[in-house]
């Protein structure tokens, strides 16, 4: 079976700008060839913002429409999210586009108190996995990471991806827990950062990373540095692993129950 070829933009990101995001990434989106999968960082087109009234986009707006081009111009899924405006609900929304057109969403399930989003954002219901080129993607939003129970392998995917808004002074914890998530679930991991400083203040390190099945590194991004990362993930090798280290037949069980 094909490997999917993964590209996962790292960069810094333009205050509360859409337009100025949006043609920053297409320029680096213009330079990639043979790619399967684009990656972008949580709230790609205005950084980690809790000023949801001013900045959500409607749910079908310039946003997703420049998504669609990209995955139709590339002939490649494209992920990140945006803060989106729903009937005066509002999400942090992670968005998959394919090059047909086809849209699946994810609203971010756990929101970061620390910082009030859980005051300016309503949080998602459901846990997606999206079936991509012959392998299965569970998406989570940043915060996510910190909680295993929500990414639970339960064997219905095979990569996890998280795009994030994760501050320098707390790169420990994203650099720990997500090999972490790769060792424990059996599954690839793409995890994707920003850099710079926000308006906020906060600065950004990046720490961008693609992890196979055993927690190792396929790419990574140095600190504070823009960089494309560029890997290929192999479901044969994936399924050879399991195979013979099958430690999901000794995992226990339980139910999932997502409430609030």
């Amino acid at each position: 079976m094909k490997a999917i070829n993964v590209a996962a933009l790292q960069s810094d990101l333009h205050w509360q700008s859409p337009e100025a995001n949006r043609s920053h990434f297409a320029a680096q989106i213009s330079q990639l060839t043979q790619v399967d999968l684009i990656v972008l960082p949580e709230m790609f087109t205005t950084g980690f913002s809790m000023a949801s009234t001013d900045i959500a986009e409607p749910n079908d707006g310039p946003t997703l429409s420049w998504m669609k081009t990209q995955a139709n111009t590339t002939g490649a899924a494209i992920t990140g999210s945006v803060a989106i405006n729903d009937d005066g609900d509002y999400y942090n929304r992670m968005y998959w586009v394919e090059p047909d057109g086809r849209v699946t969403q994810y609203d971010k399930r756990h929101l970061f108190r620390m910082a009030g989003e859980h005051q300016h954002y309503s949080p998602g219901s459901q846990r997606i996995i999206v079936p991509w080129r012959g392998l299965r993607f569970c998406l989570q939003v940043c915060y996510d990471l910190r909680f295993p129970v929500f990414s639970r392998n339960r064997n219905d995917y095979d990569a996890l991806i998280y795009i994030a808004n994760w501050p320098a002074a707390r790169a420990h914890a994203w650099k720990s827990l997500l090999p972490a998530r790769a060792i424990e679930n059996q599954c690839f991991v793409i995890g994707v950062n920003r850099v710079g400083k926000d308006g906020n203040g906060h600065d950004y390190s990046g720490d961008s990373v693609i992890l196979d099945y055993m927690g190792k590194t396929l790419e990574s991004a140095p600190e504070n540095v823009s960089k494309t990362l560029s890997s290929s993930l192999d479901i044969s090798a994936l399924n050879e692993f399991k195979e013979n280290f099958p430690a999901e037949l000794d995992a226990d069980r339980f139910e999932l129950s997502i409430t609030g």
